[in-house]
């Protein structure tokens, strides 16, 4: 018998100068930062990109985009498209798009409340992981096998 593993997402939450990262399982529709990466003009270091791939092995990507109040495209969320086409080009994996208006707020809320008084790159990590939980609770409804470039 074949043992079936949830089905495990990398989350990401672009900026130009760090990229936070965190993990979740569909199963359990919750995720957990990981990791808060540097950036130059939000290009990550690839190979450390790599590994934490590599040890997750996740079956889709999500990454965060920060939109224009009206819904529409803003310069960041321009590069972070560009930066989703990257990650889906290099690693082969589905990527999906989530609106990801105040999660930096958010995360730093959070972390204040748990006293987790750590670099302010700590809260780059935990909005990655509000996304992905965004997106987890969001395609509960539906099948979590969406197409390349879902945008939920």
């Amino acid at each position: 018998m074949k043992l079936v593993m949830p089905e495990t997402f990398l989350a990401f939450d672009f900026g130009t100068k760090y990229i936070g990262i965190a993990v979740g399982q569909a199963i359990t529709q919750t995720a957990t930062p990981l990791i808060t990466l540097k950036a130059r003009q939000g290009i990550p270091q690839w190979d450390q990109v790599q590994k934490i791939i590599t040890e997750w092995e996740p079956h889709g990507l999500v990454v965060g985009l920060a939109l224009q109040p009206d819904g529409s495209d803003s310069a960041t969320s321009l590069k972070a498209r560009q930066f989703g086409d990257s990650l889906r080009k290099r690693f082969k994996l589905p990527v999906h798009f989530v609106e990801e208006r105040l999660t930096s707020v958010a995360a730093s809320h959070i972390l204040k409340q748990q006293h987790h008084y750590s670099k302010d790159t700590d809260s780059d990590a935990m909005a990655a992981a509000i996304i992905l939980e965004s997106f987890l609770n969001r395609t509960k409804e539906f099948s979590l096998h969406a197409t390349p470039q879902s945008t939920v």
